[in-house]
């Protein structure tokens, strides 16, 4: 039952991206496209549990046993960045196909402020290993369905007849709102 609680919550009512805002580089720059959505969406998730694990034994094998948890932001940044590339090494080396899919993507996430976001809260709510993965993917979920659903609605969005001042970013921006109102609905679940 814990880990049903930490998934709703971390998709639906604690959404990465409509209710803490993180990650809204991404969510607003490759939702053009339901296509991006889901290869960005794909890419994310992989990272981001990487990430997590690695960045959780950092910190409690290395950081907190020599008392330099303070190093914890500098280090966790450098922890993705360097997965990322390895991440990029390995996928062209083994699989060239995935790798022009995800294309683009895979540098991006270097910036993505949710990967270190997420990294950072397992270490803050005290989770263990399995406890952080779950909340990790659970969050790469919820970063994917806001992302996909947005993507949706602005593919819809360049079909209709939108007056000229909204076209673009302002009538996506007032989209997102609508997003995370709707997504606000949910917080009375957990």
């Amino acid at each position: 039952m814990e880990f049903v609680l930490i998934m709703i919550s971390a998709i639906f009512v604690n959404n990465i991206v409509l209710s803490q805002f993180l990650g809204i580089c991404p969510f607003l720059g490759v939702s053009k496209k339901i296509s991006t959505g889901v290869g960005m969406t794909g890419a994310v998730t992989f990272v981001m549990v990487i990430a997590t694990v690695v960045t959780y034994l950092l910190q409690k094998f290395v950081l907190d046993p020599f008392g330099v948890g303070y190093l914890q932001t500098i280090s966790f940044i450098l922890v993705i960045a360097a997965l990322v590339q390895l991440v990029e090494i390995i996928l062209k080396k083994v699989s060239p196909p995935l790798y022009q899919a995800l294309g683009v993507f895979l540098p991006l996430i270097t910036t993505n402020c949710a990967i270190l976001g997420v990294a950072i809260m397992t270490i803050q709510k005290d989770y263990d290993l399995v406890h952080a993965v779950v909340f990790s993917a659970s969050t790469a979920i919820g970063f994917g369905l806001a992302l996909i659903t947005f993507a949706g609605i602005r593919e819809q969005l360049d079909l209709m007849d939108v007056p000229k001042g909204m076209k673009g970013t302002p009538i996506a921006l007032v989209v997102a709102g609508l997003l995370a109102l709707a997504f606000m609905g949910f917080a009375g679940i957990v």
